[in-house]
């Protein structure tokens, strides 16, 4: 398993628009992804599990990879997450 941290800078967190921009890439991913924060987690697939969450900007997110090919998916979906949120 790979993970790295994020700190939100979209004005408004992780609302709808964005989300559905990250269930979009993290299905065209081979490896699993899971966001953590405030204690609960989250399947990067699932759209009303991550607005479940309620990130709000200035949060910081755990995001965590795992699979054939997390090496190379950990660094495609931190480099979604610094040019989207």
């Amino acid at each position: 398993m790979k993970s790295f941290n994020y700190v939100i800078t979209d004005e408004v967190g992780i609302h709808a628009r964005p989300a559905g921009l990250l269930v979009k890439a993290a299905k065209a991913l081979s490896s699993t992804v899971v966001i953590k924060s405030g204690g609960k987690s989250a399947d990067a697939t699932r759209l009303m599990a991550i607005m479940g969450l309620g990130v709000k900007k200035g949060t910081e997110v755990t995001v965590e990879v795992s699979g054939a090919n997390e090496a190379a998916d950990v660094v495609e979906i931190e480099n979604f997450f610094k040019n989207n949120l």
